[in-house]
């Protein structure tokens, strides 16, 4: 298959020829960078948060020196990392930065990055959604990404979240491993998780919210950062979100280069797993999806269901800034 300039492009950027990297033309006009200095959360061991890693040689291209990862204490931790500036943007669930935005978090969201990464995993005793009710759930801490979203998918078929369901959270062992032991019912796993079950023939999968409607037709996953630094430093920010979003183009493109990318980056040590994983995720609807619907429907989801008090006009008007992506937009057509 012939590639196109820009995948072309990408993949030299990827593949390990740091020489090969250019700044993009329209660097020069957008004038020069505030900082040359970034953080972003460590993306393991999510191997759907692949676009950040794989973004490291891009924001070098885009002009920035020091380009860092850092730990969060949990996935529950990112919102308060971004918030108090201790790293400057992450991938992050959308329900999580809705949460944290009704909470008067300094967040501003960017851009919709993937549709799409979790899965329901159960055992015999749970074969819908409904079947939930006075089941085990396990999840890493109340307020996780896994958590708001069973909660949301709980909330929408009629469940209480807080009522009808049990959940489980030992901080000395996974939720996967709680599902392993028997202590849980179900639990959302995250690539590889879901890949290694298959592997094993353990449990079924109630719901995947790549395929699965509505879920499926909204980000899972969008990118925000700290709303100061969106503020100050403009210019910086279209150039990391930009790197971002070629990131994602290049998983969507390059599954199998992407995957080995994820593997050399200590996010997993099985390639199948990551290519399995990046091969289905839907990394190239950042141009197509709109990334405000997403903001919407959840915070919709989440007011109707008591988890958040702002309405979404409100989430949006707080939160939100579309013009770094309208323009890239414009500027890296398909």
């Amino acid at each position: 298959m012939i590639q196109n300039r820009r995948q072309f492009l990408t993949t030299l950027s990827l593949a390990g020829a740091a020489s090969l990297v250019r700044a993009p033309p329209s660097a020069a006009a957008e004038g020069s960078l505030e900082t040359t200095t970034v953080r972003l959360m460590r993306a393991a061991p999510g191997i759907c948060h692949a676009p950040q890693l794989i973004a490291k040689e891009l924001l070098h291209a885009e002009g920035f020196t020091d380009v860092s990862f850092v730990d969060a204490p949990s996935t529950a931790g990112v919102n308060d990392a971004i918030a108090q500036s201790k790293i400057d943007f992450n991938l992050h669930f959308a329900s999580q930065f809705v949460s944290a935005i009704d909470g008067g978090a300094p967040i501003t969201i960017l851009a919709g990055a993937h549709v799409g990464c979790f899965e329901l995993i159960a055992n015999d005793s749970v074969r819908a959604m409904t079947d939930l009710k006075r089941k085990r759930v396990g999840v890493e801490a109340l307020g996780s990404s896994t958590q708001l979203f069973v909660s949301v998918m709980a909330a929408h078929v009629g469940l209480d979240p807080m009522k009808d369901l049990h959940w489980v959270i030992d901080p000395a062992a996974k939720p996967s491993e709680l599902f392993l032991d028997g202590r849980v019912d179900a639990f959302v796993g995250t690539p590889p998780q879901p890949q290694e079950l298959r592997s094993r023939n353990i449990g079924h999968v109630i719901f995947n919210s790549s395929i699965d409607p509505p879920w499926s037709q909204y980000f899972c996953c969008v990118f925000g950062g700290n709303r100061e630094f969106v503020r100050k430093y403009p210019v910086a920010t279209k150039r990391v979100l930009r790197a971002i979003l070629k990131a994602a183009d290049f998983c969507a493109a390059e599954a199998a280069r992407a995957a080995q990318q994820v593997v050399d980056g200590g996010i997993t040590p099985r390639y199948d797993y990551a290519f399995e994983a990046l091969r289905t995720i839907p990394y190239d609807k950042w141009r197509e999806y709109d990334a405000e619907d997403t903001i919407r429907f959840y915070a919709l989801r989440m007011h109707e269901a008591g988890m958040i008090k702002s309405i979404p006009q409100k989430i949006i008007a707080d939160g939100t800034d579309w013009r770094f992506l309208n323009e890239l937009k414009r500027e890296l057509k398909a």
